[in-house]
């Protein structure tokens, strides 16, 4: 029996990705309410030591629905806390939901001292103003599943099995030139994250409306009064 170059090709190929280690991802949202952690846990199944040259970073596609404060992350990266690029790099933290844009953000990942074939990354995200509902009161925030990128100094056989294809990206926050990236395959050990945002109900408008004016109105009086008793005024020309 006569066999092709290409059967035996593909007899290879999936020969190799019966072998290849799994790659693990884990992620947790840890708080509650619009200030969120989102933590990442990348396990690399093999136990080749030449992991030692890789650097593992993931790329997180934020929806509308969710930012990252330029100025949290700039003071955590100073303090060696978290390292990440944002693409843009400028956010309006204080636009709603329905006029946001989506980010990008590439989080490069640290070493975990307890495992020696794991890498995590905390990141920091807010959930922005939605729009009010009719019903529930809550609004759904999906994060999809991230881009695992890895970079190795050295070559070594799993890296080839985990490879889906390869990206350009800077190689750290430091050294911002370009690196060429394996974004590889992995098996995601949850499902995709999916955060719930409490919003306000669209009955409750009128009275939220009434209750502003009436606020603004009485700490306005109460301003003005304070000006007119304590400020360089007389009572005759307040009066006036």
């Amino acid at each position: 029996m006569v066999t092709s170059a290409d059967e035996i090709h593909t007899h290879l190929q999936l020969a190799a990705q019966a072998t290849c280690p799994d790659i693990t991802v884990t992620q947790q949202l840890l708080k509650e309410g619009f200030h969120r952690d989102l933590l990442t846990k990348v396990e690399l199944g093999a136990g080749d030591e030449a992991i030692g040259s890789c650097t593992v970073a993931i790329k997180e596609h934020l929806p509308t629905g969710l930012y990252v404060d330029p100025y949290e992350l700039a003071s955590l990266q100073q303090h060696n806390l978290t390292e990440a690029l944002m693409f843009p790099d400028t956010v309006d933290v204080e636009s709603p939901e329905y006029l946001a844009t989506d980010l990008a953000i590439v989080v490069y990942m640290k070493p975990d001292p307890q495992c020696a074939r794991c890498f995590k990354a905390m990141l920091p995200v807010h959930c922005r103003y939605h729009r009010p509902t009719e019903d529930d009161g809550e609004a759904l925030s999906l994060l999809k599943s991230p881009e695992i990128l890895i970079h190795c100094h050295k070559s070594f056989p799993s890296v080839e099995c985990w490879k889906y294809s390869e990206v350009e990206a800077p190689c750290s926050v430091r050294n911002r030139h370009i690196c060429h990236w394996n974004n590889v395959k992995y098996k995601p050990v949850n499902k995709e994250v999916i955060l719930q945002v409490p919003v306000g109900l669209k009955q409750h408008g009128a009275l939220v409306c009434a209750v502003t004016f009436l606020t603004t109105v009485l700490c306005s009086s109460l301003v003005l009064a304070a000006v007119c008793k304590y400020g360089h005024f007389s009572l005759v020309h307040c009066s006036e």
